[in-house]
């Protein structure tokens, strides 16, 4: 029988064969990198057979969907591992996480991380005995007989609650079997690299009436050497961690006053601004105008724009004069209020109207994270208002705008695609032109990007933005939100070139995302070594005795009035003693200034990161200073 290839060919098979024997018609290398395939688009195991004219991809450990398989596996094997150890624990699940896996367990005797190498050993022998791992499938009864007789209540429950019409699945490897929807590896032995790194408490089903299980959770590579390299950005994570660096830095303060509510000092305050004056400058160029909406508006309002339904377990609410009002946690519908103040005409268009909006979400405690998880924020929106033949251009030119704010940061990128997600609004024609959309302007400007199939908004498909940071790691910061449903909801119009009425198209957009969360990406990035457009205090000045400190006031006039962020430090110290400390504040210049330099009108220059000191003349200095910060360079 024929089947056809991802690349369009066709390749003949034996009639019945399955996914890893097609593969290996192919080639025995493709074969041997197998862990996976996908049927006419479904994920599944390389045991599952073939028809004739189905469509095969083989997947493999490159593929996202190949580590999924793998680091599920992986779960699996702790699983068994742990029944091995500990019989009468129950199981509960066990998905795949960023970079490896958890699994819920429900323990007689507890257990602490220093359980973990005697577990890992116990899988390091299940993964050696190169176990088949084979797929079978039961009725409803037949399963829940199944986890019982195993003594798997958590395993019944999940059966329980699965629809009429699922297919209950299980996986067996060896002596022990796992309720699990699947695909896996075809054995066991093609895990290559694990290990177990930390243990924690979690409601089952993340409910707090229910009981407390054990989390285990590990990491998993195809490679030792991928692992080691994932653990070595781990400790240098440690050590950008922007919550200590903050501290350290004095940039913002998290207090038990205000959990979630951070608190930005003068520094932070400096850095937030200069942001700030970035963006609101390249807006302007862009054709942009701002504008700021109220922070509290009617519950009426937020009912009409869909945010009640779909959001309101994250919103604050209050009631003024008697009225139900919500602290907003998006600015768009208070954009859509500004564009109705008026009438419009086509000629109006494209409006572009962005704003510096501060938002505030109801996070859970547990769930806050420095400036990374809050629950205020300042999003620097933007909705856009324009006709149906602009949408490609206006996309065009916010991704532009969005690669020039990045790339102004040294940040590389990758794109995603998000498509309708299930509990969306709008008819099923408007999603298909509003995606379309999105697809030609990326395409048209030659931009790889992945699909992330049923993750968009509920109103409308959009293109998300992953920052890479130095050290590799993501960071979701940008998107652009084409939307047919809000000007609906709303009742926006616009008199077109016919002189009739018709609807405008809108997109919502943001490029920092949340300031609050890039600042702290910032921290991480540059490990607090800020470039000097963006270091809150960019020269340090110490006066090596106290003869000098009035040159060293007049040094730091000379910088002020050109606009440099500089301070004097007149400590009764030791010079040696003030030069460490402006190291440990990662200030990129610090300037000694003494007796000689005094009198020579110069300046002893030590700049970060480089152990060779210039002597310069303050002249010469500061334009070289000014000269990097008006340029923003950031190495």
């Amino acid at each position: 029988m024929k089947i056809k290839l991802k690349d369009g060919s066709a390749l003949e098979v034996e009639e019945g064969a399955n996914c890893l024997q097609a593969a290996q018609k192919i080639s025995d290398g493709l074969a041997r990198s197998a862990v996976a395939a996908k049927v006419n688009g479904v994920l599944c195991d390389l045991s599952t057979k073939l028809n004739g004219g189905d469509q095969l991809e083989i997947v493999t450990l490159k593929d996202k969907e190949g580590l999924e398989v793998y680091r599920h596996t992986c779960a699996h094997v702790l699983a068994q591992a742990i029944k091995n150890i500990y019989p009468t624990c129950n199981l509960a699940i066990g998905p795949v996480i960023d970079n490896g896996f958890y699994y819920d367990i429900d323990f007689n005797t507890p257990i602490t991380q220093d359980d973990f190498k005697k577990i890992e050993t116990e899988m390091q022998k299940i993964i050696n005995a190169k176990t088949p791992i084979e797929r079978f499938e039961l009725p409803r009864a037949e399963a829940v007989k199944l986890m019982k007789k195993y003594g798997e209540k958590y395993k019944v429950e999940l059966i329980n609650d699965l629809p009429e019409d699922s297919v209950i699945s299980f996986y067996k490897q060896g002596t022990f079997t796992d309720l699990c929807r699947g695909p896996h590896l075809p054995n066991t032995g093609k895990i290559k690299a694990f290990k177990l790194v930390s243990i924690a408490g979690a409601y089952w089903r993340g409910n707090e009436k229910n009981k407390m299980l054990t989390r285990i959770y590990g990491v998993a590579f195809p490679k030792k050497d991928e692992m080691d390299a994932y653990f070595e950005m781990l400790e240098e994570a440690k050590k950008r961690d922007h919550i200590k660096l903050g501290k350290e830095l004095q940039l913002f303060a998290l207090m038990n006053e205000g959990k979630g509510f951070p608190f930005f000092l003068p520094n932070g305050m400096v850095l937030k601004n200069t942001l700030v004056d970035f963006w609101r400058d390249l807006h302007r160029k862009e054709g942009y105008v701002e504008i700021q909406t109220p922070i509290i508006l009617t519950r009426t309002l937020w009912e009409n724009s869909g945010h009640w339904d779909h959001y309101k377990d994250n919103m604050y609410t209050t009631k003024i004069d008697g009225e139900d009002c919500a602290v907003k946690p998006m600015n768009c519908p208070g954009g859509m209020l500004v564009y109705k103040l008026n009438p419009h005409s086509y000629k109006d268009f494209p409006l572009r109207m962005s704003e510096m909006g501060l938002v505030h979400r109801h996070e859970k405690s547990g769930q806050l994270h420095g400036l990374f998880r809050v629950r205020c924020f300042t999003q620097d929106d933007a909705h856009i208002f324009m006709l149906p033949e602009q949408i490609t251009d206006e996309i065009k030119g916010v991704v532009k705008l969005t690669d020039k704010i990045y790339k102004q940061f040294g940040f590389k990128y990758k794109v995603e695609l998000s498509t309708r997600p299930e509990n969306s609004m709008g008819s099923e024609e408007d999603w298909e032109l509003a995606t379309s959309a999105l697809k030609a302007a990326l395409d048209e400007m030659h931009i790889d990007y992945e699909i992330n199939e049923g993750d968009g908004a509920f109103y409308g498909p959009k293109i998300d933005f992953h920052l890479q940071d130095s050290i590799g790691r993501t960071w979701q910061c940008g998107t652009i939100q084409l939307d047919f449903q809000m000007p609906q909801r709303f009742d926006l119009e616009y008199v077109g070139e016919d002189g009739l009425k018709h609807r405008p198209i809108m997109i919502h957009r943001a490029i920092f995302g949340s300031i609050e969360r890039f600042i702290g990406i910032l921290i991480e990035h540059f490990a607090g070594k800020f470039p000097v457009w963006l270091a809150p205090v960019q020269v340090k000045i110490l006066p090596i005795t106290d003869r000098t400190v009035d040159y060293a006031d007049e040094v730091a006039a000379k910088l002020r009035a050109n606009g440099v962020r500089c301070e004097v430090d007149k400590r009764n110290e030791k010079i040696g003693y003030k030069i460490r400390e402006a190291k440990m504040e990662k200030v990129p210049y610090v300037l000694v200034v003494g007796d000689k330099e005094a009198e020579d009108g110069t300046v002893n220059v030590n700049k970060r990161g480089v152990e060779e000191k210039q002597t310069l003349s303050v002249e010469e200095f500061l334009s070289t200073v000014v000269e990097e910060d008006k340029n923003k360079i950031i190495f």
